[in-house]
């Protein structure tokens, strides 16, 4: 037999329940990114600097573009993008760090993205990129 307190509880969740407020669940969806290559940023652009521990020290700019294939169905909002960048002697660019950027949004089916980074002046091309991916949710995802 239930007690009246654990009663109360369940009478209070069903109303709470019934009273309009929803919860929507958006899972993760992945996002293939494939022909992904680089190029260098045009001059307005390609002005920057890497700054790290408070020291500054200059930068190129590249511009990795590629394809995004979203299988969802449904657009894919502020997705991560994920990947490894080295440079000629296999060096990492973007030192513990994966996470590359944002695309704002991805429509259904294929669709191009691209990104700006800055490398340190200091390494050597060409860029080697490996393991892009992106993830994002099909709906706006809320606190």
């Amino acid at each position: 037999m239930l007690t009246r307190s654990l009663l109360a509880l369940l009478i209070a969740f069903f109303f709470w329940c019934s009273s309009g407020f929803t919860l929507v669940a958006h899972a993760l969806t992945q996002i293939r990114l494939f022909d992904v290559t680089y190029h260098e940023c045009p001059p307005e652009l390609a002005q920057g600097a890497v700054t790290s521990g408070g020291t500054s020290m200059s930068a190129n700019c590249f511009i990795v573009t590629g394809k995004a294939e979203n299988k969802s169905g449904k657009p894919v909002i502020n997705a991560d993008i994920f990947g490894r960048i080295y440079d000629a002697n296999n060096d990492s660019v973007m030192q513990n760090r994966t996470r590359l950027g944002a695309i704002e949004e991805i429509p259904p089916g294929i669709s191009d993205f691209e990104l700006r980074i800055s490398v340190p002046a200091n390494q050597p091309t060409p860029l080697k990129l490996e393991q892009f991916k992106a993830a994002g949710f099909t709906g706006v995802v809320r606190r």
